[in-house]
């Protein structure tokens, strides 16, 4: 059966992969055309054909942090599908894994570079080329690591708290016409989380009162309804997806 053309045009970073094509993947679902970025341009037309191929699907390859990368996917997106209504910032990094004190301060700042600043200027070109005038939403994709410490990932966890702060920021700033929220899951099953789990993956879900881990599928659905219109009064919120972890906070 042919999905139903929605009208709208979303764009989600990072996503050849992961969460971010989970998130492609239920917005291609709902009608949504997409645009896709990641670094790799072979996982990017791989991607874009699974999901619908050029039709309903556009890559555009670059990284994240990059400027002119950044402006390029949001031009390509007004120009080849007429508009930008949703915006993805899902692409991010974690490189590093060790205490903080001995944490190198370069790979601190690309962490941050990566998955905060990049975020921030995929906004600010989005905004500036389609939403300030004709509305839409954001989502950022955090984590629970931005909501206490993250032991062994400081940075990541620093950075993803500050995507939370920026979540408040953009959703005050661009209101009413645009609303802001994010999403802060715990550990979701994808080649990126995978050291998080591989080898001790029962281990791991003893400490999830749902009895698995996340998928990409979950942040997705997440993602379909913040950018809807069933989440027309909803704006500046962090939406916490931890299969119940949290629910443990405090247990002996």
């Amino acid at each position: 059966m042919a999905v139903k053309d929605s009208g709208k045009v979303a764009l989600v970073t990072g996503a050849s992969r992961g969460i971010g094509y989970g998130i492609a993947e239920a917005l291609v679902a709902r009608g949504d055309r997409v645009v896709i970025t990641g670094r790799g341009e072979e996982a990017l037309k791989e991607a874009v054909e699974r999901l619908g191929g050029p039709e309903r699907v556009l890559g555009v390859a670059g990284k994240a942090h990059d400027e002119a990368h950044q402006a390029e996917a949001v031009a390509r997106t007004v120009e080849v599908f007429g508009r930008l209504d949703h915006l993805v910032n899902n692409a991010g990094t974690n490189p590093v894994f060790g205490p903080i004190a001995d944490v190198d301060l370069a790979v601190a700042r690309k962490v941050f570079e990566t998955n905060v600043i990049s975020a921030l200027g995929f906004a600010q070109q989005a905004w500036r080329a389609w939403q300030s005038q004709h509305g839409g939403t954001i989502v950022n994709i955090a984590s629970v690591a931005g909501l206490g410490a993250s032991p062994f990932v400081g940075p990541y966890g620093i950075s993803k708290a500050a995507m939370i702060n920026l979540t408040t920021q953009l959703a005050h700033e661009f209101a009413p016409s645009v609303r802001v929220n994010a999403i802060a899951p715990a550990v979701v099953k994808t080649k990126f989380a995978a050291a998080l789990y591989e080898g001790r993956e029962a281990e791991v879900v003893s400490q999830y009162p749902m009895a698995r881990l996340g998928l990409p599928e979950d942040i997705g659905g997440a993602a379909a309804f913040l950018s809807s219109d069933q989440a027309a009064w909803i704006t500046g919120q962090t939406l916490v997806i931890d299969g119940g972890l949290f629910l443990n906070a405090g247990v002996a």
